[in-house]
């Protein structure tokens, strides 16, 4: 894209609760050297007669989460449009065909997104080895530590973990398993033995990975081939006592399934998604001992939405320059990717 002869107009198109966490104050003025922006104006409607005049002159919308969808109705309304730079995950509920058909340049900050989750799993992979949640009950149960055989099957040395999805985060997360003494399990229809192998993984079938694995974390997108991709039977192929950990979407688990499982207590899980979102106030989720249940929140949060923010600034400057965006999201590639 060549370089402009003038600061790229920009405009914010979010929730504006969230733009001072993603763009602090050294972030913004790094902002504002490089775009003509106004900071105090953030749309949360393109109809609005009241930024008509900032739309109509916008090369470049920077959005977050709360932003509506970009369709037909805002290449109307900002004709000049020739980049989206996304400030949060994924795009594909929020890019309308139109823009991709009109060859608008998009970009994500889902790379940046990537990081805490995959720190969140790394966690819980750890925890879970050592059966804290489980000891955790315990202790308040009998207040006693427990004896050698309360922890004989507890460690995390050999411990096999069960990677679904070399997606950013199973990649990343891949990379953060590398110092510990675990065994890597990987299924990814995309990624070939040689590959794996590059990311210290064994490849596997989904239902070898299921056997083999202790513990199996979720990193595929939510796609139609994924929908409740562990249904009932692929969860029986969990060995008694084995941890699922999901922190991609709850749609890839079949929940009515799971939930049997869990209140039988054959089963252990980490659940920062679930299917409905948040779950009913009556489901038994919530107070079985062996479910750890957060509330989505291995992305990013606080402090972790700077790291999103200067994603956004750096492909600003990129674009300003007339040099190649380095987290473009192809069309292409929207099939299969979150």
């Amino acid at each position: 894209m060549p370089p402009s002869a003038q600061p790229p107009r920009t405009v914010f198109a979010m929730d504006p609760v969230h733009l001072p966490l993603l763009f602090p104050p050294p972030l913004m003025t790094r902002l504002e050297r490089t775009a003509g922006i106004d900071a105090a104006l953030v749309v949360r409607d393109f109809a609005d007669p009241a930024v008509a005049g900032a739309l109509a002159r916008a090369e470049v919308l920077i959005t977050g989460w709360g932003c509506p969808r970009l369709d037909a109705g805002v290449l109307a309304a900002a004709p000049g449009l020739r980049a989206v730079l996304h400030a949060a995950g994924s795009v594909r509920s929020l890019v309308g065909e139109a823009l991709w058909k009109h060859g608008i340049t998009v970009s994500s900050a889902v790379t940046g997104n990537a990081v805490p989750v995959a720190e969140y799993t790394l966690a819980m992979i750890l925890l879970a080895g050592k059966d804290a949640f489980g000891h955790r009950e315990r202790y308040r149960r009998t207040h006693t530590h427990p004896g050698p055989a309360e922890t004989a099957a507890t460690g995390n040395l050999g411990r096999r973990v069960g990677v679904i999805g070399a997606s950013r985060v199973g990649r990343r997360l891949m990379e953060l398993l590398r110092p510990f003494d675990l065994t890597v399990l990987l299924h990814d229809p995309y990624v070939g033995p040689a590959d794996a192998a590059a990311l210290g993984a064994e490849l596997l079938s989904l239902d070898d990975l299921l056997r083999r694995s202790d513990i199996v974390t979720l990193h595929a997108p939510d796609i139609p081939e994924t929908h409740h991709m562990l249904d009932r039977d692929r969860l029986a192929l969990l060995r008694d006592g084995g941890v699922l950990i999901n922190t991609a979407r709850g749609a890839l688990v079949d929940h009515e399934a799971l939930a049997e499982e869990l209140v039988s207590g054959r089963l252990r899980a980490v659940l920062d998604v679930t299917e409905p979102e948040p779950l009913p106030a009556g489901s038994p989720l919530y107070r079985l001992p062996n479910v750890f249940l957060t509330p989505h929140i291995a992305g990013s949060l606080g402090n972790e939405l700077e790291r999103l923010g200067t994603i956004v600034v750096e492909e600003l400057e990129r674009l300003a320059a007339g040099l190649p965006l380095l987290h473009e999201v192809r069309h292409a590639d929207l099939p299969r990717v979150a």
